[in-house]
């Protein structure tokens, strides 16, 4: 997608300058975890993440929901027909799906997450907040996955494995913020299960015990992934297993910290400290260093789709 020309060459290293930026505004954890990466792989992962945030972006954005999923994928066709717009991040995720071959079915799956999001879709069920995670962050983990040169299946079902935790932690961390906005992530068949009358709440979200339960149930599930997805990272190019570790610590801490807050995501939101982060980057550094053992758990069956893209790709 970029020439050998000196022109083309100044181009690449000015989009890339810009996607380092948009991450680490974007994303402390994940910014934090990255600086682990070797730089052959830091920076088409950090290009991905340019790509989702604007994307994700686009649909927040005020006054923009009409259009902004026509225009989302207007710019995926333009990506896929190998003409991207004049936009360093168009450009730089143009040239990961050149060169790393990533089906146009995951963007389009994040992109149907973000529809979800446009249709206030409501989630009665674990199965149905899955589904939602595979969409808008299963499909991130898979794709940096390809990135990093993986294709098989298991390995790729560890990677939705961990994307979907991770995906978890984030609506039990944000269960206030949401609910201000209107919006309710976590299963709707364990709050009216607790009494809660959903609407109601929405009206005046506070703590309560159902809220609670249904954020603590969520956290359990994700605990399970995040065990489960161990053995993907340990399966990773030896060099990106630290970062990838890292960013499974530091966001499973998150979970921790929500939990001793009594799960409390109403009144707070809960934040991992610099020194505690820097405890953790170590503590990863340490860990893909361990020999795991292979966890044969079958891919989720909201997720099988993103899986057999790739393999029909």
């Amino acid at each position: 997608m970029y020439g050998h020309d000196l022109k083309s060459v100044m181009r690449y290293r000015i989009d890339k300058r810009e996607c380092r930026s948009r991450l680490r505004a974007g994303s402390h954890s994940f910014y934090a975890a990255s600086l682990l990466l070797p730089a052959v792989y830091r920076q088409p992962i950090t290009a991905l993440y340019a790509f989702c945030r604007v994307a994700d972006d686009e649909i927040d954005a005020a006054g923009a929901r009409a259009g902004a999923l026509d225009r989302l994928y207007r710019c995926l066709d333009r990506i896929y027909a190998g003409r991207p717009g004049n936009c360093a991040v168009e450009r730089q995720f143009a040239d990961l799906v050149l060169t790393h071959r990533i089906p146009y079915a995951l963007p389009a799956a994040l992109f149907e997450g973000f529809e979800w999001d446009l249709r206030g879709r409501e989630y009665r069920s674990l199965s149905d907040v899955y589904a939602y995670s595979a969409r808008v962050a299963g499909t991130v983990g898979v794709m940096m996955a390809i990135l990093m040169g993986v294709r098989d299946e298991e390995i790729l079902g560890r990677a939705c494995d961990l994307g979907v935790a991770m995906q978890l932690t984030n609506i039990a961390r944000d269960v206030g913020e949401d609910a201000r906005a209107g919006r309710v992530y976590l299963p709707a068949e364990l709050l009216v299960d607790r009494g809660l009358d959903v609407h109601a709440w929405l009206a005046d979200p506070v703590p309560g015990p159902a809220p609670g339960y249904a954020t603590r149930e969520l956290l359990r599930c994700a605990a399970r992934l995040y065990r489960r997805a161990e053995w993907g990272i340990a399966q990773l190019p030896f060099a990106c297993r630290p970062a990838i570790f890292a960013a499974r610590l530091i966001y499973a801490e998150i979970g921790a910290e929500i939990e001793r807050s009594d799960y409390d995501s109403v009144t707070r939101r809960a934040v991992v400290g610099r020194r505690r982060k820097l405890a953790l980057l170590a503590q990863a550094a340490k860990a893909a260093t361990a020999t795991r053992r292979c966890d044969r758990a079958p891919i989720l069956n909201e997720a099988r789709f993103l899986i057999d893209a790739v393999a029909e790709a």
